[in-house]
């Protein structure tokens, strides 16, 4: 999974990439300090990991990962090559969906850059900004789709396709909330990798006092939260000033860290939830002496699929999988337990996998 978290300069965007990833991109309060895009690879908390790690004695666990893309901030004016420009907007077309730090906090000592705190024309901004590009990119796909509509109609019901969702881009509305009952069109929409087409996860980046009752009495993070629930995303408070606190700490010192503020987790698990969740994916586990890890998938993956994610010849060979779920293995206190309890099920090309389901596939190639 790759996510890009983009916001305009000086939002709290950087320090939130930073204590994420403690990849140390440069943070400053002053537009453009992070000029290329950071990357930073984070690993995905799973307390169920450890656990099944602990029952096979295994040699090294593996959690799932995202990948974070840190760009440099957008200001308006950015798809015709203002601030830092298409730098960014190529570099977010890659990602799966975005998080999106909206500033909703006031502090006099950290400059707006368009002078007051307005999450909604923060937004807004960002939006259009996206908008004008994915029009820059159909209009080149229509020019070159047209020179052969004229003699094929799988590409002028394309240019059709085309010709109707740029106009309704330029009704200032976003790619996903262009509506078809076409399958075909729907499938294309999809290619077109257009970026009001991705996911988006809203990031309401507040003062510390605003983290206890997340964010409920700050009246910035209610715009948000109205806004967000209008177009299909979701929203998570975070204080990235925290965060980057946080991350400076042990395991241990974290979870008193987090108590004292009256938390139950960190940003960085709010922001998987979310993007689980917005993405549809789900984990399921494999255990052994070798080693115990977890493999993401998305919701409704069938068994073989599933077992794709491990190796092709697992799928393409696939005869069954032996079934348990890890909180009844655990409780079972070994796979050869769980099996004379009647817990390990077997199932086949049409089981649909689900969340914490520990699995041994059976291939034969």
């Amino acid at each position: 999974m790759k996510l890009g978290i983009v916001g305009l300069p000086n939002v709290g965007k950087s320090t939130l990439f930073n204590s994420l990833t403690k990849a140390g991109a440069e943070s400053a309060n002053y537009p453009f300090c992070t000029i290329d895009p950071n990357v930073g690879i984070v690993t995905v908390p799973d307390e169920r990991l450890q656990l099944l790690s602990d029952l096979y004695k295994s040699k090294r666990i593996l959690p799932a990962v995202i990948e974070f893309v840190d760009i440099a901030g957008l200001v308006k004016g950015a798809s015709k090559g203002e601030g830092l420009g298409n730098q960014f907007l190529s570099t977010i077309r890659e990602v799966d969906a975005i998080v999106h730090v909206v500033r909703c906090f006031e502090d006099a000592n950290v400059v707006h850059v368009d002078g007051n705190v307005n999450p909604l024309r923060d937004i807004e901004t960002i939006n259009f900004e996206l908008i004008f590009s994915d029009i820059d990119i159909l209009e080149r796909r229509i020019s070159k789709t047209a020179k052969g509509a004229k003699n094929d109609k799988t590409l002028a019901k394309e240019l059709d396709l085309l010709t109707r969702i740029k106009e309704h881009l330029e009704a200032g509305k976003l790619a996903k909330s262009f509506e078809t009952d076409d399958d075909e069109e729907l499938e294309l929409l999809k290619s077109f990798n257009l970026l009001t087409y991705k996911p988006v996860i809203f990031a309401a980046n507040v003062m510390e006092d605003d983290l206890a009752d997340d964010g409920a009495s700050n009246d910035f993070v209610k715009k948000v939260r109205e806004y967000a629930a209008s177009e299909d995303s979701e929203v998570f408070v975070i204080c990235a000033q925290i965060e980057q606190e946080i991350a400076e700490l042990e395991e241990d010192e974290k979870k008193m860290f987090l108590e004292e503020l009256g938390l139950e987790e960190s940003g960085l698990e709010k922001l998987i939830k979310a993007s689980y969740h917005i993405l549809g994916l789900i984990s399921y586990l494999t255990a052994g002496e070798q080693e115990t890890r977890a493999w993401t998938i998305t919701r409704g993956t069938k068994a073989p699929g599933a077992a794709g994610k491990i190796h092709s010849d697992f799928e393409r060979g696939f005869i069954r999988a032996e079934v348990v779920n890890y909180q009844e293995l655990l409780n079972a206190g070994s796979y050869a337990a769980a099996k004379e309890k009647g817990l390990v099920r077997l199932e086949g090309k049409e089981y649909v996998v689900k969340d914490g389901d520990v699995i041994l596939f059976r291939f034969n190639v």
